[in-house]
């Protein structure tokens, strides 16, 4: 008996690559088996073709078919959905990883990328030039959705988020057209897709602001993790200049090499910091955190910006998350997070701190789709793990803890949920927000057919 999906009926592989100048991949090539893989590992989903497109009007021809047909449609960049939406059971997935093309301006100040490049050989390629766009905290993440869910990284207080560095898109919407927008053209639909994820059309091309920079003071700081280095870690990085941006991640230390074997299975913040202020003002910036306590490992030094991307793991089976947004870390907060972190089971668990404010906090919550700009701090839950079994008691894990901690309509960052309700999605979108992007869902994807993702509705009428 044939394992092909029950869809595959609507579709002609043969025909579709008469059609198109990217590569079709179906159930019978050998290539297959590849091609539906997404960064979760656990995800096991058979599309009936997986398209490699090779440009806009691949994608515009790809996102008619699904529309007349009836196919679920999936569209990938980097495949870091923790829901695995970048493929689908028998629809057809858009593969944009062959469209990488970058053009950067002769004046260095912004550049034109297309969305199958990660963020990693984004800021590689840019470095060259001594430039930056401030995007992830990792490397492999699609520059496609790490732009339209916001973009929370390593530059966020000097620069704000990604969609603050976005100047312009292309945009294939639901009724195939191909559609330039900007602040100046479609502005509803730029407004829409800076944070709205995928829901109003497939972004094939970005234009992103390009700022100086080329080397900072940075890397990694493992300190023994204690309520009071947590908290001082915090108001150290609450009170630094808004050049300095950090990321906390309060764990289990891990057996790696580069940490003492004395650290390991022991508590530690393991803290990332990009200062991106003059050089040799870096040691006084960063003397706070360092006296917080002896450090297990001090990397942080002089080094190119992209470096900071260097070092990823392997991508993972499963995931568990939760996250939400708050305006302080209180004592009992971090107290909390040391009692909870060692019940856990799963083989890498960890709550990350981001704080926020800077250059983040300077533009209203009104202005794009993300609207979580007047909060202090970004917490983040997970639980890494193997056995999809186990999936209730990981997830049972940090909701738990996202609770304690206050989680409770705080709001979340959609690029960072998994698959959720529509009330979970909906929180992540406050006051007027929600409502203008069903509005503006029922304008350009009447149908919902870019559905999934962190899905909005069309509003009803």
């Amino acid at each position: 008996m044939s394992s092909t999906p029950q869809q595959f009926q609507h579709i002609s592989i043969s025909g579709l690559r008469s059609q198109l100048n990217g590569e079709v991949i179906g159930p019978d090539d050998a290539a297959y088996d590849e091609a539906r893989q997404v960064f979760f590992k656990g995800v096991d989903r058979r599309p009936a073709a997986v398209v490699q497109v090779a440009g806009p009007d691949d994608v515009a021809r790809v996102v008619t078919l699904a529309r007349k047909s009836g196919l679920e449609l999936a569209v990938r960049s980097g495949g870091h959905s923790r829901a695995g939406y970048g493929t689908s059971e028998g629809g057809i997935v858009i593969d944009l990883s062959g469209m990488r093309a970058l053009d950067i301006d002769a004046d260095g100040k912004s550049a034109w990328v297309q969305t199958g490049i990660t963020a990693g050989e984004y800021t590689t390629a840019v470095g060259e030039r001594g430039r930056a766009t401030g995007l992830g905290d990792t490397g492999s993440v699609g520059i496609g959705g790490i732009t339209l869910a916001g973009g929370i990284g390593f530059l966020v207080r000097k620069y704000g988020l990604t969609i603050d560095d976005l100047l312009a898109a292309e945009v294939v919407t639901a009724d195939g057209e191909i559609v330039q927008t900007s602040e100046d053209s479609e502005p509803d639909l730029f407004w829409a897709i800076r944070g709205g994820e995928g829901n109003f059309g497939v972004v094939t091309r970005l234009q992103l602001r390009l700022h100086e920079i080329s080397e900072i003071f940075g890397g990694m700081l493992i300190l023994p993790a204690t309520p009071e280095v947590i908290t001082g870690f915090i108001e150290a990085a609450d009170a630094a200049p808004e050049e300095l941006s950090t990321i906390a991640n309060v764990m289990v230390a891990p057996p790696m090499p580069f940490i003492p074997e004395a650290a390991h299975g022991k508590p530690v913040l393991m803290g990332q910091l990009v200062d991106v202020g003059p050089i040799d003002q870096a040691e006084a910036m960063l003397a706070p955190f360092r006296a917080l306590g002896e450090p297990y490992v001090d990397m942080v030094r002089r080094i190119r910006y992209p470096e900071i991307y260097e070092g990823e793991g392997p991508p993972p089976r499963y995931a568990a998350g939760a996250n939400f947004f708050a305006d302080e870390l209180k004592p009992k907060d971090a107290e909390t997070v040391l009692e909870q972190l060692p019940q856990s089971t799963a083989m890498m668990k960890a709550v990350q701190l981001r704080v926020l404010g800077g250059a983040l906090a300077q533009i209203s919550n009104d202005a794009t789709a993300f609207a979580h700009r007047d909060r202090g701090l970004f917490v983040n839950i997970a639980a890494m793990y193997m056995d999809q079994g186990e999936q209730e008691t990981h997830d049972a894990w940090v909701d738990g803890l996202a609770d304690s901690l206050g989680k409770e309509e705080a709001g979340g960052y959609v690029g960072f949920l998994g698959e959720e309700d529509e009330a979970t999605v909906r929180v992540a979108y406050p006051g007027p927000t929600w409502d203008r992007l069903r509005e503006l869902k029922r304008r350009y994807d009447p149908d919902n057919l870019f559905r999934l993702n962190h899905n909005i509705p069309p509003a009803d009428g």
